[in-house]
């Protein structure tokens, strides 16, 4: 092709597409070289990097069950005799302690009901729970790329969840899991001082998050205190004037020095405090939205970096630095081997330069734009290069079928034909890229952990190809096609 072909080609808005996006992905990667290392952008996940895993699973059960009583009065009957919290999750109960189903039926019997459905594990809001207590106490640390992954079936019960540390070491990983926070109770003296009330060993138990009260729109968190601990919380509010004088001696909550919650007594509050000790307290946080995220969080707090649930160690494992850089070198070759292999493949076939150059090149940018994508959406695992090797497989397909459609009988078509071949290769490839997204899409959505970003960076491969590279690639395959 002469200068001003070449020129025409590139003002193509759809190759001029595809090489701005090359580029602007190579900018996102960012790949150079420091302190003598070659350095890049990418996230790379627990495969390819030092870390640790830990999976952890629950110690409690859900339960279906049937009863005459009012459910409230039965969930207290079982209270009584398990000494456990349970709470009511849609039409079952979740018990935070672990009984077999044979312990649990007697105990059932004998509260006036009987058990319908048993599996160990929590429901999902529970789990959300105990992901982002786990998320908390991970970025309160400053640990980076960390990844938890809740294992849900598809009856939406939980029984385990997976912590992912990437850049520590096991014993490391251990520590930040099972780490609680120094939490505590001050009252606002006066200014900015302040004196101890309680420390968080004296909070008994905590509740969900909810409308205080219901339907009103406004959220807070119940918990519960130790005689010991509603006492001095008596005796604080009463010496420095938060019963006489709330607005200007609120309560404080602190997690490790820092002020998470301040609030005043409420009237109803300070009154009963003068004459009784209260053990069941509701920190309110407001409404909407934003009062339901400040719930969640201090609930969080509140726990002190306690999950709700025992956990016990059900599976763990770590890779050191020196096999991460390993599996990267590994991973770089695959992926260059499976580019040679599929130009060699194609050159077999069409033994024409001008054919083959263009596919490998068209396939290469479809790489190194997913790697940009990846830069601030995914990290980089052994599952999610097998992914990109699997783009590269089924791009070179559906490069394929446009070139074979476009030659058929062997000939160069003329510019309308060419069109018209074009149009019914892309229709086909795009049914084969619908195909394999409606496969993977489950794969995608549900918590699989490393199949997931395998899913993910499939998806996302075939959503490029059919709508960027393959259009750029049929139009300068008309371009050389017709020389």
């Amino acid at each position: 092709m002469n200068k001003d072909e070449i020129i025409a080609l590139l003002k193509d808005w759809r190759v001029a597409l595809l090489i701005i996006l090359v580029v602007a992905s190579l900018i996102a990667i960012y790949p150079h070289f420091e302190n003598g290392e070659f350095k890049t952008n990418l996230q790379y996940g627990l495969d390819l990097q030092k870390g640790a895993w830990l999976q952890l699973e629950f110690k409690s059960e859900v339960v279906g069950f049937q009863t005459d009583k009012p459910v409230a009065e039965f969930i207290a009957a079982l209270k009584n005799q398990t000494d456990a919290e349970i709470f009511q999750a849609g039409d079952k109960l979740e018990i935070r302690k672990l009984y077999s189903q044979a312990e649990l039926t007697p105990i059932f019997e004998k509260a006036g009901g009987k058990i319908t459905s048993y599996q160990q594990g929590v429901s999902k809001a529970t789990a959300d729970d105990v992901k982002r207590i786990l998320e908390s106490k991970i970025n309160s640390l400053g640990t980076r790329d960390a990844r938890i992954n809740t294992l849900t079936g598809l009856d939406g019960v939980t029984r385990y969840i997976r912590v992912e540390l990437a850049g520590v070491t096991m014993s490391e990983a251990q520590q930040v899991v099972g780490k609680q926070g120094k939490f505590e109770i001050r009252v606002v003296t006066t200014g900015n001082q302040s004196e101890h009330v309680v420390f968080g060993d004296t909070i008994t138990g905590v509740g969900n998050p909810a409308q205080e009260p219901p339907g009103s729109g406004k959220w807070g968190v119940s918990f519960t205190m130790s005689e010991d601990g509603a006492k001095a919380l008596q005796s604080a509010a009463i010496q420095y004037g938060a019963v006489a004088d709330p607005d200007n001696h609120e309560l404080q909550m602190l997690l490790d020095g820092k002020v998470i919650y301040s609030a005043p007594l409420s009237k109803e509050l300070a009154g009963n405090l003068q004459h009784e000790v209260v053990r069941q307290l509701i920190a309110s946080t407001g409404a909407g939205t934003t009062g339901q995220q400040a719930a969640q969080n201090l609930e969080i707090h509140l726990r002190n970096g306690a999950l709700p649930v025992d956990v016990s160690v059900a599976g763990s494992g770590s890779v050191s630095a020196t096999l991460g850089e390993h599996f990267k070198v590994i991973c770089v070759l695959a992926g260059l081997l499976a580019l040679l292999t599929v130009g060699l493949v194609v050159f077999y076939r069409y033994r024409e330069p001008a054919i083959v150059l263009p596919m490998v090149c068209i396939n290469a940018s479809e790489i190194i734009i997913l790697l940009g994508i990846s830069v601030f959406t995914i990290q980089l695992d052994l599952a999610t290069i097998a992914g990109l090797i699997a783009v590269l497989g089924t791009g070179i397909d559906q490069l394929i079928i446009i070139t074979d459609e476009i030659l058929h009988e062997g000939k160069v078509p003329s510019p309308n034909i060419y069109q018209k071949r074009l149009s019914r290769a892309l229709s086909i490839i795009v049914a084969s890229a619908a195909t394999v997204v409606i496969a993977m899409l489950p794969l995608a959505l549900m918590d699989l952990s490393s199949l997931r970003g395998f899913a993910i960076i499939t998806i996302l491969g075939v959503l490029i190809g059919v709508t960027i590279t393959r259009p750029a690639y049929g139009r300068i395959i008309m371009a050389i096609l017709s020389k």
